[in-house]
């Protein structure tokens, strides 16, 4: 990128938040913090009013804008993806929302980029996973979570727990959403446990706005994330299978926590992480007259329980 079209996209980025700092400016173009400096100069000595503070960042006046921006065809076909990904793994509000916002962006589009979104839609699609589970089209609530995260209000949330089985009326303050696998989660401050809970979004009944609103500030999201992670017993499993069977393996080998794979004579070794023993136990069952468990010795116990458990009731 030569530095006119940089310090441009710099003046873009300083237009999308109210305060950006140096080192995202650096990490966003590969430069050093020096070149960032030079630039942010360049802008000033060309009349944009800009405000900057050591060890804060830098901001744009308000009400300071640039004329319309032009997409470049890359960008565009972005926000297409992006669209095609929102209509399968969102609900049906925030699609709306997002076909909005899409009209707003085609409206500024050269005709030439508007005719190439049309010929391109066809050419992309988001398909779901066969072997995954579906949420059945239940409502997921993303529009009303993330209202209430901006707005800092307390929801109103019925909710059934898988784990214990019982459903529950419970008062929570949102933290956040992420998604996994092929459901929606919120973290939020539960009132009614009196600490910080993870709820599938597809298992709350009905959602409402309290009208309260909270003033804690709550952990961000992401130290939530690595919390989840960290503190999950990990295990590591070696097996051997015959290099007959590793074509029937498709995919699923990932949701198993593989790693990798290397060959020892005709077959081939294979290395998973996951959190659960029992789980891959009852996978091994599906390959298993194809293979030998190098480790964990626990492992064999499990597989062997399960052939007991599934001999007894073939022969009863």
């Amino acid at each position: 990128m030569n530095r006119i079209d940089r310090v441009t996209a710099i003046l873009i980025q300083l237009q999308s938040k109210r305060v950006v700092k140096a080192q995202e400016i650096a990490d966003r173009f590969g430069i050093s913090l020096r070149t960032v400096y030079r630039d942010i100069k360049a802008l000033e000595e060309s009349g944009v009013p800009l405000a900057g503070e050591a060890g804060v960042g830098y901001s744009i006046m308000e009400g300071y804008r640039l004329p319309p921006v032009m997409f470049t065809r890359e960008e565009a076909i972005a926000f297409l993806t992006a669209e095609k990904m929102v209509e399968k793994l969102t609900d049906p509000s925030s699609v709306e929302q997002y076909q909005s916002a899409m009209f707003k962006i085609k409206s500024v589009l050269r005709y030439a980029e508007k005719d190439l979104l049309d010929d391109m839609s066809a050419y992309i699609e988001v398909v779901e996973n066969p072997y995954l589970p579906q949420a059945a089209n239940k409502p997921i609530h993303l529009q009303t979570i993330l209202k209430s995260i901006a707005g800092k209000a307390v929801l109103d949330i019925g909710y059934f727990a898988n784990h214990t089985q019982q459903y529950s009326n419970r008062d929570v303050e949102p933290v956040g959403i992420f998604y996994q696998g092929s459901y929606w989660y919120m973290i939020a401050y539960c009132r009614l446990r009196k600490d910080y809970r993870n709820f599938r979004t597809d298992r709350i009944s009905y959602i409402n706005l309290t009208g309260n609103h909270f003033d804690k500030q709550h952990p961000a999201l992401k130290s939530f994330l690595n919390k989840m992670n960290t503190e999950k017993e990990m295990f590591t499993i070696v097996i051997q299978v015959e290099k007959s069977t590793l074509k029937y393996f498709g995919e699923q080998k990932f949701y198993h926590g593989f790693v990798s794979q290397q060959e020892t004579g005709y077959k081939m070794e294979m290395t998973f992480v996951t959190a659960s023993l029992m789980g891959f136990a009852k996978f091994f069952l599906l390959f298993g007259e194809y293979a030998d468990i190098i480790s964990p010795p626990g492992l064999k116990e499990m597989v062997k329980k399960n052939i007991e458990k599934i001999s007894k009731k073939l022969s009863s």
